[in-house]
């Protein structure tokens, strides 16, 4: 199929182009990037591009599956199907399911049942109606974190290289790990697999039974609470064996001010770290936890105003490499408590690019370039992957969006089995019309 996008806003990070163009894509292909192309074939579909936005697919750095074990919170096919409808080509899941995804075995269980999703695309319950179909875009490319130790227990160390075998994209439990003995011997003994490691660094001594960040806020709504040094006390640690051993790391879920300082100055001096924090912490702070809102009780939580300045700061420095979804479906009954008990988490694939673009973009906080770069080429760098640039003989890896089409956000316009959204019921700017992968 040959399609011709006319007058479409080209945003690549790669080729840092922010620029009105026509663009030609045929057999998978990018043909041609001109600002005027009318040599196509008789049978190429034309599509009116103006008003919408074009980049690289969008890229994910970790997010949960419910399969297996909690399909009724997402099965493996609505979470692919979440992701394109958000406009990502590419995610990675956190081997926290159960079974915990702790050895080869069910890696080539995931892979194989991620080949039988093919041509599935429109089959699943709920959906955008005629706003995007699934069926016009192909599913995202999976990848699969394994876990760093049995059953994410945090206590004995997995095989990793037979995990590397199995062609996990790096290593990770997606849970905190205190036991800094343990942390050094997996510092040592991932150096020569050659894939990357990500450590949520988290002191839960520290964090006790706090479920929100300590501040004044805190104090005002009557909840228990967490200190900053809960996070930035787990990142000097780490950020020390790394020094030590110099074994490139990924930092996991950055929340406060101070951990952006602490990762600063370590890339500063040359220490092999990247970072992210998700999208949820650039866009809330501790105030909107005064609707109780049990989808706004996160871990790591909503951080104070300030803790959300430096994260956008942080993350248009590059300080803060790439945002995170970590989209984290939890069934309606889970979420119907109290907040404190509760747990913490919220779905985000399908909602993440409308919101950042709303109210950082079209606030002219952000770059379209800046935003779209933390969500697409970054995370792939994260991961040791690459982008390929919008330009000619390239693979067409594309979201095409439109940031004024508004939609309401219900069971009935969403992919994700799971509504644990603070935005349910609110209507939202921004759509995504179609993905090439």
């Amino acid at each position: 199929m040959t399609e011709l996008l006319q007058k479409v806003r080209v945003i690549d990070p790669v080729s840092k182009i922010d620029e009105l163009f026509d663009v030609l894509i045929a057999d998978g292909y990018i043909q041609e990037v001109a600002s005027h192309i009318t040599d196509i074939s008789p049978d190429a579909s034309i599509r009116d591009c103006r008003g919408l936005v074009i980049g690289p697919g969008l890229v994910d750095l970790y997010s949960h599956s419910g399969e297996p074990g909690f399909e009724e919170r997402e099965t493996l096919l609505s979470l692919l199907q979440s992701a394109t409808a958000g406009g990502f080509t590419r995610i990675s899941i956190l081997p926290n399911t159960s079974p915990a995804i702790d050895n080869p075995a069910l890696v080539a269980q995931l892979q194989k049942k991620r080949g039988e999703t093919r041509g599935q695309g429109d089959k699943g319950t709920g959906g955008q109606g005629d706003n995007f179909s699934p069926l016009s875009s192909p599913l995202p490319l999976l990848h699969i974190w394994g876990a760093i130790t049995l059953d994410v227990a945090g206590k004995q160390m997995t095989e990793l290289a037979d995990l590397a075998s199995a062609g996990v994209v790096g290593f990770s439990d997606g849970e905190p790990l205190e036991n800094l003995a343990l942390v050094r011997r997996v510092l040592e003994y991932v150096q020569p697999l050659g894939k990357p490691v990500a450590f949520w660094p988290s002191d839960r001594q520290l964090s006790a039974n706090g479920v929100m960040r300590e501040g004044v806020d805190a104090l005002r709504f009557g909840l228990p609470p967490i200190p900053a040094s809960a996070e930035t006390s787990a990142i000097a640690a780490l950020l020390e064996l790394v020094a030590a051993i110099g074994t490139p790391v990924h930092i996991m879920r950055v929340s406060t001010s101070r951990s952006v300082e602490l990762i600063a100055s370590a890339k500063a001096a040359g220490l092999p770290i990247t970072a992210s924090t998700t999208w949820m912490h650039l866009l809330l702070d501790t105030k909107a936890i005064k609707s109780y809102n049990t989808s706004l009780h996160l871990d790591p939580p909503l951080g104070n105003s300030s803790d959300v300045a430096a994260l956008r700061a942080g993350v248009r420095a590059g300080v803060i490499d790439a945002i995170a979804i970590d989209h984290t479906p939890y069934s309606y009954e889970e979420k119907v408590q109290a907040f404190a008990e509760a747990p913490p988490g919220a779905i985000g694939l399908e909602l993440a690019l409308p919101l950042l673009w709303q109210y950082l973009v079209e606030t002219e906080e952000f770059t379209a370039l800046e935003l779209w770069r933390a969500l697409s080429t970054s995370p792939a760098e994260c991961l040791g992957q690459k982008v390929s640039a919008i330009l000619p003989h390239q693979p067409a890896e594309l979201t095409l969006f439109d940031p004024q089409q508004i939609w309401k956000v219900e069971r009935k316009s969403l992919y994700t089995l799971s509504q644990n959204t603070p935005w349910l019921g609110q209507q939202i700017k921004g759509h995504v019309v179609q993905t090439w992968c």
